[in-house]
């Protein structure tokens, strides 16, 4: 029988804690996979969970390979290690692209459209959240021009701070199905992984499982 409070949680969040002297300690692994089938990988910055749920928040721009790589495919794999604890999480789940485009509400039902505003009422949150450092970055030259384009325009962008998300921010919201939990310290394995109940709601599993490393190996 499974749990519907994500049990692996709290384990994140200690692990969080713990290393939270270290400045990477919010940095974490995106894969996802191209149009061609090859995967892509990126450092990302963890930006919470989502309310009270377990579904992990992501800013970045549109206008990056990865949104184009997660309308393809949005199955995708999150791969975080703690330096400090010897801590390593591995997550799978499906990410649920969050961007300034709003479709008709008359071609919508109403639980897709109170779901759509409850979204958009995320981003909008994760934006303000966000320092104006950070902010300004969206209304700048797009992602992987060449250089020279890029230092063509000799004005640096500014922004005003009370306005709302720009077209380019976006929000992505991981929703996880499996966690594979690692520590190299106890050489303790677990995997969580979650079911639909009969009413569709997620429940929560886990298993201990053996470790093919050691904390001598490393990973």
């Amino acid at each position: 029988m499974g749990s519907s409070s994500a049990p692996w949680k709290q384990l994140l969040l200690s692990s969080i804690e713990a290393n939270s002297h270290l400045k990477h300690h919010s940095y974490f692994q995106l894969a996802t996979v191209s149009s061609n089938n090859r995967p892509s990988n990126r450092t990302v910055v963890f930006r919470g969970f989502q309310d009270d749920g377990d579904k992990i928040l992501i800013n970045t721009d549109t206008r990056t390979r990865k949104i184009n790589d997660l309308k393809h495919c949005p199955f995708t794999e999150i791969c975080w290690y703690f330096m400090e604890s010897w801590e390593q999480f591995r997550i799978s789940g499906v990410v649920d692209v969050i961007d300034g485009t709003t479709p008709d509400p008359l071609k919508l039902e109403v639980i897709p459209l109170i779901k759509m505003l409850s979204t958009e009422k995320q981003r909008e949150k994760s934006w303000f959240a966000s320092s104006l450092r950070s902010r300004v970055q969206y209304v700048g030259a797009s992602p992987g021009l060449p250089a020279v384009a890029s230092e063509q325009s000799s004005q640096s962008p500014s922004l005003d701070p009370s306005i709302g998300p720009v077209a380019a921010f976006c929000l992505l919201l991981f929703d996880p199905h499996q966690v594979d939990y690692l520590n190299l310290k106890s050489n303790e394995r677990l995997v969580f992984t979650s079911i639909a109940s009969d009413s569709g709601k997620k429940l929560w599993t886990s298993q201990k499982v053996t470790s093919s490393l050691s904390k001598e190996e490393g990973i």
